[in-house]
């Protein structure tokens, strides 16, 4: 008998089936499964999904009871294979709009993985759009989201390869170039196979999380690397007679001159997967002794916008961090090595700082991340447009926050401590080992120990280590006397329910680690600090001061994420022992 909504509506005391069903077999309480089922019923959303979202259960759970109310089979969506085809066939806005993927077709019957049964239009409409006879398979909330994001990326891959996509799907953005010239060097790399080729390792790259494709030509053979988690890995060893191929392919989409191989150069190329998704490329071209290595950094402006929870700042770095953001003049400096993360730190301050009310400019070389509401400008040092000559000009532009992609000369450096001295805040970065290095660094450029010790407030140092997969990691088994020697203290090791853990290896995973985390010396140049600069003092002397602040040191920083379980003792060794 059908239940009328406004009766429900009426009647708070009213629980449907599987509300009901979840309370009588004690995986909710009464209030829980009340709150989730008026928020389905609100939003037109999925009851289980809001249940796992808010933690009251495990997804498990969850999936066992929904299949023994329906009587529908329950499956491990971890073990099946998503069908490609299926996937294409169901389209992008039926796969993202009801939270379901097809699994296999028998005859005229498609069976689809769902994780709340109870919401019947899904599959009426999926049965109006597919014109089959759709059966419903219950699987885990959390697996059926990591299968849906793959489904939605083999979708793109298919929607990128077909035969008549080719540059319709790619935005272009670069300078301008001779499109007479432009036209015939596509007709030369514009072969579908070569196409779909290079389509297949953009989207592939994309898919795996990584930051950097190389694609390196050597005398007898051809390969293809990505850069994942901070670590290369060979894709692919096409044929070495495509070499000239791929890399024309290449060249064609960032709009690069492809008669020039004798010196390098820069070009970009913005990848449209979808009306809401896009993602940009840096390319670089290098000559070399077997022919043009091309290098693609993959920017991607989200990043940027992922808020400074994920960053990996402990709580009182992170306050300091946005204490110095909040302050209305001064310089803020990050330094590490290149590829450490340097400007996705930046970015979340100016993320942070852009707001209406403040006028925020930029010059970099090249502009990474594109931030709406922020002035961007690129440096072309060919046309006298430098560090310098972009700071001069924002300084008559009547700027709040100014962002220089990087200190390298005293000229920049400052016209920069100018600007921080005269109600500015200055944010930039410097290539430096740690913190007190860097105040050494600017006195050794020739700037004035006065000068910096008024003008910098903050300096972050920072490296980027893997992040142990939490799905398979492993307790590690190290001898107390070793764990002292690395570096942890007596009162770490005594600690309650201290362990660290080690890489294991996994399906979820690359050899045991899975994404990275920021490992953070975030260092206030404090009073004390600047008389130590001020008397003439080594970073030696800075180091110490810090410390007796109270600031950790980047290794003390990776020690404390490995007692915590996110990195291992040998992550911490790769980034931090010099």
């Amino acid at each position: 008998m059908a239940v009328n909504p406004q009766t429900i509506t009426a009647n708070k005391g009213y629980l449907g089936g599987l509300a009901r069903r979840m309370v009588s077999e004690g995986v909710l309480s009464e209030d829980q499964a009340h709150g989730a089922q008026q928020q389905s019923q609100k939003g037109g959303g999925s009851l289980i999904a809001y249940a796992v979202e808010q933690k009251w259960a495990s997804p498990k759970r969850l999936a066992a009871v929904a299949s023994r109310e329906f009587g529908l089979p329950l499956a491990d969506m971890a073990s099946i294979e998503v069908d490609t085809a299926l996937a294409q066939d169901m389209g992008e806005k039926l796969l993202r709009k009801h939270r379901a993927v097809p699994l296999y077709r028998r005859g005229k019957r498609l069976f689809v993985a769902i994780s709340d049964p109870s919401q019947v239009h899904v599959l009426e409409e999926i049965k109006f759009a597919t014109g089959q006879q759709v059966e419903a398979i219950v699987v885990e909330d959390d697996k059926l989201g990591k299968a849906l994001d793959g489904a939605l990326s083999a979708v793109d891959a298919a929607n990128l390869s077909a035969d008549d996509t080719g540059l319709e799907e790619l935005v272009l953005e670069s300078e301008d170039k001779n499109e007479q010239s432009l036209d015939a060097a596509q007709n030369e790399a514009d072969d579908a196979p070569v196409v779909r080729y290079i389509n297949k390792i953009l989207l592939e790259a994309i898919r795996r999380g990584a930051s950097d494709i190389h694609f390196e030509p050597y005398e007898r053979f051809y390969r293809v690397r990505m850069r994942v988690d901070g670590e290369l890995h060979e894709f692919a060893k096409p044929p070495i007679q495509m070499a000239s191929r791929l890399g024309a392919r290449v060249k064609v989409l960032s709009r690069l001159d492809l008669a020039e191989r004798r010196v390098p150069q820069d070009g970009r190329i913005k990848l449209k997967l979808s009306a809401q998704r896009s993602i940009d490329f840096r390319v670089s071209t290098c000559p070399t002794l077997w022919g043009e290595k091309i290098v693609l950094r993959i920017l991607d402006s989200s990043s940027a916008t992922l808020g400074i929870d994920s960053l990996g700042y402990e709580p009182e770095q992170r306050e300091l961090y946005e204490r110095a953001l909040a302050r209305p003049q001064g310089m803020i400096l990050v330094t590490g090595p290149t590829g450490s993360g340097k400007t996705v730190s930046l970015y979340t301050g100016l993320n942070i700082l852009n707001t209406e009310g403040v006028n925020i400019s930029t010059a970099e070389d090249p502009a990474e991340i594109n931030l709406p509401g922020v002035n961007q400008v690129n440096i072309n040092p060919r046309v006298g447009l430098t560090f310098a000559s972009a700071l001069r000009a924002f300084l008559r532009q009547d700027p709040d926050v100014i962002m220089v992609g990087e200190v390298r000369d005293i000229e920049t450096a400052e016209i920069a401590i100018k600007a921080a001295q005269t109600g500015h805040l200055v944010l930039s970065t410097l290539h430096t080992n740690d913190a007190p290095q860097t105040l050494t660094r600017l006195l050794n450029m020739g700037v004035a120990a006065y000068n910096i010790a008024s003008s910098v407030t903050l300096i972050i140092a920072q490296r980027l280590a893997r992040k142990l997969c939490p799905e398979c990691r492993k307790p590690a088994d190290i001898p107390r006397v070793e764990l002292v020697k690395e570096g942890f203290t007596e009162a770490q090791i005594d600690a309650e329910g201290f362990q660290i853990f080690e890489a294991n290896g996994c399906d979820e995973c690359n050899n045991g680690y899975k994404g990275r985390t920021g490992v953070y010396q975030v260092m206030p140049v404090t009073e004390a600090i600047g008389r130590t600069i001020m008397e003439g003092g080594n970073a030696i002397d800075i180091a110490e001061q810090a410390q007796k602040d109270g600031v950790s040191d980047l290794r003390q920083a990776a020690l404390r994420k490995v007692a915590a379980g996110i990195i291992d003792l040998k992550e911490a060794n790769r980034v931090t022992v010099e």
